[in-house]
């Protein structure tokens, strides 16, 4: 039997969703109005065949999902919090940008195998505890065709703000998560364009094959 992830554990659900009731989403201190530039940067350069279906993983009040949308791609943005993905649906209306936005666990997707062309993840990865990381992995590469590329950016273990996600990653622990499903093509570390935040950034592509055994 295919293994099934039992997704993100409620309580941390739930946080998320009171968070968005609590606080206005242009408050909320990973907003931005702007695209996040590096993924500006690849979608320019192009990561993503116009007119493919790219799935933005925790997509907040939808500010990345609203730029892939104006670039020409069919866009869906997934986020826990039902208060980003009425922010988000809100903004697209206002802006007449076509996006579908969903309430939804990115451990426990609801979309068929291979529905997507592509997908960004900014800021999501990274808050996962450690021991659901390849379930994120397993189930990101499930909704993925074979060569489509994942953008995913998170913010480094060199991050020592008490403020910030929990659960830094290094990149040894990032490829030991995702490299049986990914193929790494490119991986940066930058400085932020916001608060000097250092983060990294991987160009990744969904397994055409089985990943080789060790040798």
């Amino acid at each position: 039997m295919a293994h099934r992830s039992r997704g993100i554990p409620p309580s941390e659900a739930e946080s998320w969703g009171r968070t968005y009731e609590k606080t206005p989403y242009r408050e909320l201190p990973w907003f931005s109005a702007r695209p996040y530039p590096w993924v500006k940067e690849n979608v320019v350069a192009g990561a993503f065949r116009r007119g493919s279906r790219v799935l933005d993983l925790g997509c907040g009040a939808g500010t990345n999902s609203l730029f892939l949308a104006r670039s020409g791609l069919r866009v869906t943005g997934i986020d826990l919090a039902p208060g980003a993905v009425d922010a988000a649906r809100a903004r697209a209306g206002k802006g007449k940008v076509r996006a579908e936005f969903r309430v939804g666990d990115v451990l426990r997707l609801p979309f068929t195998d291979r529905a997507f062309g592509g997908a960004i993840d900014v800021g999501c990865f990274h808050t996962l505890p450690v021991r659901l990381r390849q379930e994120y992995a397993r189930e990101v590469a499930r909704v993925l065709r074979p060569e489509a590329k994942l953008l995913l950016s998170w913010v480094a273990r060199e991050h020592q703000s008490p403020m910030g996600p929990p659960h830094r990653p290094s990149l040894e622990e990032v490829t030991a998560a995702l490299e049986r499903e990914f193929l790494f093509l490119r991986t940066e570390f930058r400085i932020g364009w916001r608060d000097h935040l250092p983060a990294y950034h991987s160009v990744l592509e969904r397994r055409s094959a089985p990943q080789p055994p060790p040798r």
